[in-house]
């Protein structure tokens, strides 16, 4: 996942004073204006580059897959975060300036040189002080990604919806084993559920997201309604599970209502509608019927899913 190997960021504090501490070994290493040459290097050196790495570790979002760049954007607001980085850059460029400027200053007397490279740390440390908002706002967001789940957004996907108790966990639980998969996102105390099944050598993704696909967009807050949004760009088909016994605890004219809005906000992605519990009803025009309960033409649904991803890989090219 690509915000996983995202490195711990320092807090301005934390490299001011690793710069400072290695600028005071270097110049006890050197005397007189050599020293403090030594000390305005190092010092600015290890600041311009910690402060590189920071901005430089983060993926460029214009070439990130749109699926990570929503679910980013509505965790940590990307727009924000990319501004952050952009200062973060800047403070890398400005400490390695003003090391060189005040290096080249120094005049080898050894009383004014002294004073040339505490003014010359005084203005480092002030401009990552400047920078001090930006590196908190980048490690917060560094710790609110990486440990998104890790779903792969070029394997072909199967997005699984419908109001909650009709079967859907269930039936994501039994073709795949998905039970060892549950991860959290921060906006969904319910985990979601990640899967895969295999098809003629081809490894399918399913992915079940209770507390977003399960009510309309209305009950939604925007940071889930946006999170749908990333969705949109992950689903090869969606299997919509209704339960037409109506045990569920819904009414069947709302499960469909609901099938029909996510339909229209899913736009040319294939959704079929599967009506599980078929051994209680089969009062409703589907796509399959199945009953996850008693096993009953469960593969098959999955097969319909399949044909539905349509999904050819690239082959080689053969003469």
């Amino acid at each position: 996942m690509i915000f996983e190997s995202l490195p711990t960021t320092p807090t301005s504090e934390e490299l001011i004073d690793q710069a400072f501490s290695r600028a005071a070994r270097a110049g006890r290493a050197k005397s007189g204006t050599q020293a403090q040459q030594s000390m305005l290097q190092t010092a600015s050196n290890v600041l311009s580059d910690n402060l590189g790495n920071v901005a430089t570790e983060w993926p460029d979002f214009r070439e990130v897959d749109p699926f990570y760049y929503e679910l980013a954007d509505a965790i940590v607001d990307v727009n924000e975060l990319r501004q952050s980085l952009s200062e973060v850059q800047w403070a890398s460029h400005k400490t390695k300036e003003i090391g060189r400027e005040y290096q080249g200053r120094l005049t080898g007397d050894l009383e004014t040189d002294r004073k040339l490279r505490k003014q010359g740390f005084a203005r480092l440390a002030s401009v990552v002080e400047e920078v001090e908002a930006d590196l908190e706002r980048v490690g917060e967001a560094r710790n609110a990604l990486r440990d998104l789940p890790e779903i792969d957004p070029d394997e072909p996907t199967v997005v699984v919806a419908g109001y909650p108790n009709v079967g859907k966990s269930s039936f994501v639980n039994d073709v795949t084993n998905a039970r060892n998969e549950i991860a959290e996102y921060p906006f969904t105390t319910k985990g979601v559920h990640v899967g895969h099944f295999d098809r003629d050598r081809i490894r399918y993704q399913i992915v079940d997201t209770p507390g977003l696909l399960d009510r309309p967009a209305d009950e939604r807050n925007d940071i889930e309604n946006q999170a749908v949004s990333a969705l949109e760009h992950l689903a090869d088909a969606v299997l919509f599970v209704v339960d037409a016994s109506g045990y569920c605890g819904y009414p069947l004219d709302a499960q469909l209502e609901l099938r029909d809005a996510l339909a229209e906000q899913f736009g040319d992605v294939p959704v079929l509608t599967v009506c599980n519990k078929s051994d209680l009803s089969t009062d409703v025009e589907a796509d399959a019927y199945m009953s996850v309960e008693t096993g009953d033409n469960v593969e098959e649904t999955l097969d319909a899913a399949v044909e539905a991803v349509g999904y050819e890989p690239e082959l080689p090219f053969e003469e």
